[in-house]
């Protein structure tokens, strides 16, 4: 069991609000202290000042779930609820007319968080929820994020290993630069079955008021059922769409050539 001395009541409470995680909902005293890894004591005490304060609620059945005040607390993150307020519309276009999967994400640290989705039932099976968090390396969003995040960012990412999660999974750096260094320069990244197998997706940058890329969005199809050539004209347009939208200075088409930040100076 983790030491708990020295820590501040706020990390704690923290660290109990964190053991919820998208697939992970809902739990128990029992679980939120296994997860913790803090004395069962010390987890009761902590739930329930978090249920006093409206930041858990408790089920019929006696487990935990997050509270309303987290959601309302959430609608003033500037990352999350301006660009969903942004994207909303197109996104619905597109799986109106795609039905396939139509997701938003933004990075956090070197991994990229959905922050919205559409889905259709029938649409293939996807590794991760609204919440949930994909990989930079092996994403369509997460490659878009990493092609635009620099040469500091992609070096973070490709020192810690790139982890193959299919066969299909690029784990050579050199290759995942040009890969990246393509992205840039089409101002789309393709990827087949590299982060699950039978998934396809095509995600493309959207841009903030500065120019920088904010968030990537992306449609993910099942593995040949969709062209995915065809599919790029639409989320172009939605691209700059939600780039307009949330102030973007240069739109995706019209930008002209984009910069390579992997390109590192002459000495």
């Amino acid at each position: 069991m983790a030491s708990e001395s020295g820590r501040s009541v706020a990390s704690r409470l923290l660290e109990v609000m964190f053991a919820f995680r998208p697939g992970h909902d809902c739990l128990s005293l029992a679980e939120i202290t296994r997860r913790t890894g803090m004395a069962h004591a010390t987890v009761r005490r902590m739930v329930q000042e978090l249920l006093a304060a409206g930041v858990l609620e408790q089920t019929e059945q006696g487990k935990y779930v997050v509270g309303l005040k987290v959601w309302e607390l959430a609608t003033l993150a500037p990352r999350s609820m301006p660009l969903r307020a942004a994207a909303l519309p197109f996104m619905e276009d597109l799986h109106a007319a795609l039905r396939q999967h139509v997701q938003l994400a933004v990075r956090e640290g070197l991994e990229a968080v959905v922050v919205e989705r559409m889905s259709t039932p029938t649409a293939v099976g996807l590794v991760s929820q609204v919440g949930g968090r994909l990989p930079l390396h092996s994403s369509g969003v997460g490659k878009v994020l990493l092609a635009y995040g620099g040469t500091e960012l992609f070096d973070q990412v490709t020192a810690r290993g790139l982890q193959a999660y299919t066969p299909a999974t690029i784990i050579d750096p050199e290759t995942l630069r040009a890969h990246l260094a393509e992205c840039r320069r089409t101002g789309f990244a393709v990827v087949r079955e590299e982060t699950s197998l039978s998934a396809q997706s095509v995600a493309v940058p959207v841009f903030g008021p500065t120019g920088e890329v904010t968030a990537a969005l992306s449609v993910v199809v099942a593995a040949g059922t969709v062209n995915l050539n065809s599919v790029i004209p639409a989320l172009v347009a939605a691209g700059r769409g939600i780039s307009r939208g949330m102030g973007g200075g240069r739109s995706i088409a019209s930008s002209g050539p984009i910069p390579n930040p992997m390109r590192r100076p002459r000495p």
